[in-house]
């Protein structure tokens, strides 16, 4: 009885004993299974490469940027969808119908006197000069002067000494073989130097700014008396913007927007950015002009700390090809020349009436102040995407450390947006508005600056607030700023000189009426309808 009694014992201790067991193995699955994974710390299966740490940098110093997953997704997200709905609505309608375009198209056709380029009297050389768009205004300019003068164009040397240090050449940026191939009916545009004339003087010109076919005619042409080669050492501003000859014009245009493409990479990889924008429905691209280069040359300090203020001091005084130094920041701001910050661009979009749904993408390098700076426009916007929230860190990589051939992803985003506004007036903002106006005006809402800084101080004092008579009030003040068609300003009354060529807006701003015809309708005596331009 005493064995009998032992045995059971024992079994029951070992009963107990799996069940224990048991008990512990399903808690462990309970505890893996049911908490999410995000909730463990994982190492990473290797070391980020240098590139890579100094990728995860950068977006860590921007990290408003990582709010959202790229949305490479099979559908948008629920805001988008909502907005997708309440566009139907009729005031949302209205915000994002582009201006009346009065049938003006591109006419950029070759005249009937326009002939096959002239035989070439030598090479001309051109240093561009500055970023990006300063530098495609630059190229677009010297294929008009090598057309002028009868040169042949040497694939155009991109800037590499400039703020940005970039290392691209043409054909990293440009689609180099569309280039040439482009132009064959206007100029001759060859990759190199003939070997023969590698080591040939050249004559180093600094081409004189704005200046006409007279000047190059007879002060550059006359060059190739003595020499084989001309070296344009700035490309920049070198050519007027009016009073050309129409043929001229029209080839500056042909060379801005058709032969100077952006390499098959960049257009690719764009064009992806465009569809992840439009996944979300229509976008705005909002160049926000709010990095730490533009306000220190700028001289514009408004919202920020006496700290970042004298940072940007420090870096006017220290750049030494900028010439102004001692700037007044509240000047510059009365006078409409500082661009909005965040925060009130955030207020301007509130007043013309876009809803927090809107989906927005930031066409900007790293905003100064970052996420603090970024809040406010956040706060209000949610959807704030850029570059580095539409793509994955593989798919820019190819792109990284060239800041000419970011700026390019942003242009063509911005080029294609349905509404473009610029916080500031550079050169991107301007190449944007000439090229979305070459396009069909499509609809670019151009701040009113200096109207609207007077504005927000009155909010910031208390003596104004944000509701519908601010509302009506911004949106009168840009209803005949969106992008409509008008004819180029020309230079401001009273001024001579340098300062009058420096007054007019610029070609690559606004090509109508060059580049631009109006389509009427008439009828012949049988009564077909025809086109013709006016």
């Amino acid at each position: 009885m005493q064995k009998k009694r032992w045995r059971t014992v024992v079994i029951v201790r070992k009963v107990l004993t799996f069940a224990i067991a048991a008990i512990a193995i399903v808690a462990l699955l309970y505890v893996h299974v049911v908490f999410p994974a995000s909730e463990v710390t994982k190492l990473p299966d290797k070391l980020p490469t240098q590139h890579e740490s100094s990728y995860q940098k950068l977006s860590r110093e921007r990290s408003w940027t990582q709010e959202h997953a790229p949305p490479h997704l099979a559908k948008a997200p629920l805001t988008a969808r909502k907005s997708d709905a309440a566009s139907r609505n009729g005031s949302l309608d209205k915000l994002w119908k582009p201006p009346p375009n009065r049938d003006y198209v591109p006419c950029v056709a070759l005249s009937p006197i326009y002939t096959s380029p002239p035989e070439s009297r030598g090479y001309l050389l051109v240093h561009t000069n500055g970023g990006l768009n300063q530098m495609r205004a630059g190229i677009c300019d010297m294929v008009a002067v090598a057309r002028i003068i009868n040169a042949t164009l040497v694939i155009p040397e991109l800037d590499k000494r400039s703020l940005w240090q970039d290392s691209s050449n043409f054909s990293d940026v440009f689609d180099e073989d569309h280039f040439i191939s482009s132009l064959e009916n206007d100029v001759k545009v060859v990759k190199k130097l003939p070997k023969e004339l590698a080591s040939a003087t050249k004559a180093v010109k600094h081409f004189r700014s704005w200046s006409g076919v007279d000047y190059y005619e007879e002060e550059i042409a006359r060059l190739w008396d003595e020499y084989q080669i001309i070296r344009a050492a700035k490309s920049d501003s070198r050519l007027a913007n009016n009073n050309l000859p129409p043929d001229i014009q029209k080839l500056r245009c042909r060379a801005c927007y058709q032969a100077l493409r952006f390499a098959p990479k960049i257009e690719a990889m764009g064009k992806m950015l465009v569809d992840r924008m439009r996944s979300y429905g229509p976008y705005i691209a909002l160049h926000l002009r709010f990095e730490k280069d533009m306000l220190a040359f700028s001289g514009c300090t408004h919202d920020l700390s006496a700290e970042e203020a004298e940072e940007l001091k420090t870096i006017r005084e220290n750049t030494t090809w900028w010439k102004v130094k001692e700037i007044d920041p509240v000047e510059q701001r009365t006078k409409g020349y500082c661009p909005l910050t965040p925060r009130e661009v955030g207020v301007f979009l509130s007043a013309l009436g876009f809803p927090s749904n809107t989906p927005i993408y930031i066409a900007a390098g790293e905003i100064y102040g970052g996420d603090s700076r970024m809040s406010d426009l956040l706060s209000r916007y949610p959807l704030l995407m850029n570059k580095e929230k539409l793509a994955s860190v593989e798919e820019l990589e190819p792109f990284i450390n060239h800041s000419s051939q970011l700026a390019a992803l942003d242009y063509i985003v911005s080029v294609e947006s349905d509404i473009f506004i610029p916080s500031y007036s550079g050169n991107m903002a301007r190449a944007v508005e000439g090229h979305r106006r070459f396009l069909g005006h499509r609809k670019t809402i151009s701040p009113d600056r200096r109207t609207l800084v007077r504005i927000f101080d009155k909010i910031d004092q208390g003596r104004m607030k944000e509701g519908k008579n601010l509302s009506n009030r911004i949106i009168e003040i840009h209803r005949r700023r969106q992008g409509s068609p008008r004819k180029r300003k020309g230079p401001i009354a009273g001024t001579k000189g340098t300062d009058r060529f420096r007054s007019e807006e610029a070609f690559y701003v606004n090509p109508l009426p060059d580049c631009l015809c109006q389509k009427v309708s008439s009828y012949t005596n049988n009564s077909h309808s025809i086109r013709q331009f006016r």
